[in-house]
């Protein structure tokens, strides 16, 4: 048996646990160790050389980012930065037909620019948004539709977890991702801007017969008191990244010392909350710590097996070029974000894709940027959709099913197939500021 039927094999058994319930990563572990056994011939020398893999995945010093980003979001969340964002982007929005919309993705896009885990966006502002627009006559569909669409915005808008998950995979600049999410993000936001307008005029059977202006009118006072801070802590990491006082390692770091600092100050951190804030932190450290050293694995595994390059090979001779190739990778992503979630998405296809497209001139950073957008789609398709899982734990209302929630998020769906489509035929959007 030859080393690619080896890959192969790997590759369908891995597709076959996944789909039978085991965790990715596990997997990811499993047929990797299996498949170097198979084509090196010696289980201890596979042990070896995984074992090496898993110590060059997390020794370097740029995965210090991810631990102090992921701090920061938690303390954000926690000392009820959310809410301001929210109740200052109504005040700024609440004359606009459908402004209660605007405003949710306003504050879930200032939310994102501290945060940058969608999963968060969507529990933080399914519980102070929904009630809200529901309250005001919007439909219940539209209110957790425009919840779960923004979210997403998590993801895009630097500094961002699966950013900074692909760069580490690949080896790119995390700082010259930051700055290429940029454009995206601002172009998706602007998207769902004039997607919640039009809709409120067009579709008022949608949005709501009846939405009411939102009452809510803060003082100057209370817009600085609400406003201030966070835009401080996102002028000082990102105005400190893209202006080179800080490497994103350390702007992290800054970062969680602002949120820190900000909590204390508003008098909205304890010691019990301050505790679970660095649990979950924690938390979500080791396991992108795992996902990580599974990828390293599987990245080893299928370059001893020779199945990237061959794909590669078939890929040139297939003459699909660049665009073609780029659709069809698009199409398999947004298609696996049917049935897994982002993480493990990009865990199995960017270590096969990556020498692929390196040898075509492919910008990894473009790439990149496509490859979260594409990922990001699937948080709101069904059957998985784990943004729309996440929104309905937590309203806890039976008043809503999942299909409601679905059929509310599906025009923000399109609105970002649309958003990828031109970021895919115009690459200076993701680019052009590098």
């Amino acid at each position: 048996m030859t080393s690619f039927e080896i890959g192969l094999m790997a590759l369908g058994g891995m597709g076959l646990l996944v789909f039978g319930g085991m965790h990715v990563p596990i997997a990811l572990i499993l047929m990797s160790f299996l498949g170097v056994w198979a084509i090196k011939g010696s289980p201890i020398l596979a042990a070896k050389m995984l074992g090496l893999a898993a110590n060059d995945a997390i020794a370097s010093y740029f995965f210090g980012v991810v631990p102090l980003f992921v701090l920061m979001g938690f303390l954000v969340s926690e000392t009820g930065i959310g809410r301001d964002a929210f109740d200052v982007a109504n005040a700024m929005f609440r004359r606009i037909k459908g402004g209660l919309g605007v405003g949710t993705v306003a504050a879930n896009a200032i939310f994102a620019a501290v945060t940058g885990i969608s999963i968060a966006s969507a529990a933080v502002f399914t519980k102070i948004a929904v009630p809200e627009m529901r309250r005001h006559g919007y439909t219940n569909r539209f209110a957790v539709g425009v919840v779960a669409g923004s979210s997403v915005l998590g993801m895009l808008i630097p500094p961002s977890l699966l950013l900074i998950l692909f760069g580490l995979l690949t080896e790119q600049s995390i700082g010259d991702l930051f700055v290429a999410g940029v454009g995206p993000g601002i172009l998706l936001s602007v998207f769902f801007v004039a997607g919640i307008v039009a809709m409120a005029y067009f579709t008022p059977g949608f949005v709501g017969e009846n939405i009411s202006q939102n009452e809510t009118v803060l003082t100057r006072q209370e817009l600085v008191s609400k406003g201030v801070p966070i835009t401080a802590l996102i002028g000082i990491v990102l105005g400190g990244i893209y202006l080179g006082f800080f490497t994103p390692v350390e702007a992290g770091a800054v970062g969680a010392i602002g949120a820190l600092v900000i909590g204390l100050l508003k008098r909205r951190l304890c010691l019990q909350s301050l505790w679970r804030v660095l649990v979950e932190t924690g938390l979500v450290t080791a396991s992108v710590c795992f996902l990580i050293i599974a990828a390293q694995m599987y990245s080893r595994m299928l370059a001893f097996s020779g199945v990237p390059v061959a794909f590669g090979e078939m890929a040139a001779t297939a003459e699909l070029g660049v665009l073609g190739l780029i659709l069809l990778y698009v199409c398999v992503v947004i298609g696996l974000g049917m049935i897994l979630d982002s993480s493990s998405i990009m865990l199995i296809v960017v270590p096969l894709m990556l020498p692929i497209v390196i040898p075509m001139g492919v910008d990894l950073v473009w790439f990149g940027i496509i490859t979260v957008v594409a990922v990001e789609i699937g948080l709101l398709t069904p059957p998985f959709g784990i943004s729309v899982y996440v929104i309905k734990s937590t309203l806890n209302d039976d008043s809503i099913s999942l299909a409601d929630i679905f059929i509310g998020a599906a025009p923000f769906a399109l609105m970002m197939l649309l958003c990828l489509l031109l970021i895919i035929f115009f690459p200076v959007i993701a680019i052009g500021l590098l």
